[in-house]
């Protein structure tokens, strides 16, 4: 673990893998130490900002060193299922990738439970993980200048959902119509770290109801 410095009302944590971070995190956020105003995850660090009236960053630092990494789900509750039409262009490319057929990569997409381990990239852009590890293919040589809003991509151990039109550089096998971002919606991300999220494969999709959370059971 190494603890930055970054700017006057924050640290960063450096840690070797996505697990520690995601640990570490799950152990602030149950905890809620004094001062700390938000905790942003990222592949291998993690960010904590404070309020330096009421704690310090030396202080802070040392209770992050101090804190055992923590197991279970502090996500929102229930799961999250998005409607995914499995059309993408680059869905013969994975296949061939993978040595899967087309519909054996939607089965294996569609058969597991993902979890959002961080966010970025854009603003309702989440990191998935959780997916079945014969789906993990390489970026794209040469990424696209666009890819439209709800493309389903995957990117190494990650999957995720473009919520905007943007360049982008993930192998698209699918769409779907849910809302990723929108301001008028509290919190505007419908996916954050946390969050249990399923695949449904559907024929076509449009717009769709943003909120979908089932219950577990």
């Amino acid at each position: 673990m190494r603890i930055l410095r970054y700017g006057r009302g924050a640290l960063l944590v450096e840690l070797d893998e996505l697990d520690e971070v995601m640990g570490l995190y799950r152990a602030l956020a149950r905890t809620a130490p004094a001062g700390v105003t938000d905790l942003v995850p990222a592949a291998r660090t993690l960010l904590v900002t404070f309020d330096r009236s009421r704690t310090s960053f030396a202080g802070l630092a040392e209770l992050v060193r101090r804190t055992p990494p923590a197991d279970g789900d502090d996500g929102p509750a229930g799961i999250v299922e998005l409607p995914v039409a499995y059309d993408g262009p680059d869905l013969a490319e994975v296949a061939a990738r993978t040595g899967l057929s087309p519909a054996e990569v939607v089965r294996r997409h569609t058969g597991v439970e993902y979890v959002v381990a961080f966010c970025g990239f854009a603003p309702g852009f989440a990191y998935l993980t959780g997916g079945d590890r014969a789906l993990r293919v390489p970026r794209r040589a040469s990424p696209r200048t666009v890819v439209p809003a709800g493309a389903v991509g995957l990117a190494g151990e990650y999957t995720g959902v473009y919520p905007r039109p943007s360049p982008g550089g993930w192998q698209l096998i699918g769409r779907t119509g849910a809302a990723l971002w929108d301001v008028d919606r509290d919190p505007p991300a419908l996916l954050v770290a946390g969050t249990r999220v399923r695949f449904v494969a559907m024929d076509s999709v449009g717009a769709v109801d943003p909120v979908g959370a089932v219950d577990p059971s």
